[in-house]
């Protein structure tokens, strides 16, 4: 329980950072009238990399290069095409009773963009590969890929609450705003942009350091 409290912490503060998932969800809150499909989203897919480090295939995964290159590529790439569709239509506040407000495109498709953002992030995953375990005691009465899932399941917790109070808020304070909500959109998807290209080119960088 001490492992799991100390790893709460040093969890919300990463959650505090902002990154492509508040921008995600910045945008969810401009654009449509509930958060909650985009944030069930981004929480999906840490739900998927917590089973993925829980099974060990993540260490599979960390130790191919090939593996690893594809995997950055394509989240790079999925965070990049969001990044330019935010930017080419900028989320205004929505309008009630507009197309906006009721809500354009389907809960399930947000849910999957959320997905995708958080899921394919190979970001994250080497984060839980690297965090996790070092959270987790080897000679505890239940099992480690049980304790993987409890702390997993706590970073999720963090993300709700942190995701929701983001989109909440944008949604809030920006909805008389609706210049500064189309800046802080284009602002969101610039940011997309900008991580998923730092992605793509750190990993290059460093398949091109192991060929040498």
């Amino acid at each position: 329980m001490a492992g799991i409290a100390a790893f709460w912490t040093v969890s919300f503060l990463l959650v505090l950072v902002p990154g492509a998932d508040w921008a995600y969800a910045i945008t969810a809150g401009l654009r449509h009238r509930s958060v909650l499909p985009a944030v069930g989203g981004l929480l999906s897919g840490y739900v998927l990399l917590t089973a993925v480090v829980a099974a060990g295939l993540a260490t599979v995964i960390a130790g191919s290069p090939t593996v690893l290159t594809a995997l950055t590529a394509a989240g790079a790439a999925y965070l990049i095409w969001l990044g330019a569709t935010t930017l080419a239509r900028p989320a205004a506040p929505r309008v009630e009773g507009g197309e906006e407000g009721a809500g354009a495109g389907s809960w399930v498709g947000r849910a999957a963009r959320g997905a995708g953002i958080s899921g394919l992030n190979p970001k994250a995953l080497l984060l839980f590969l690297a965090l996790l375990p070092q959270f987790t005691a080897r000679d505890a009465d239940w099992p480690f890929a049980a304790q993987i899932v409890a702390l997993g399941l706590v970073h999720t917790a963090n993300c709700a609450v942190v995701y929701t109070g983001v989109g909440t808020t944008a949604r809030r304070i920006l909805s008389a705003r609706p210049a500064v909500a189309t800046a802080v959109s284009r602002f969101s998807g610039a940011a997309m942009i900008l991580v998923g290209a730092l992605l793509l080119a750190e990993r290059l960088l460093a398949q091109g350091s192991a060929a040498q």
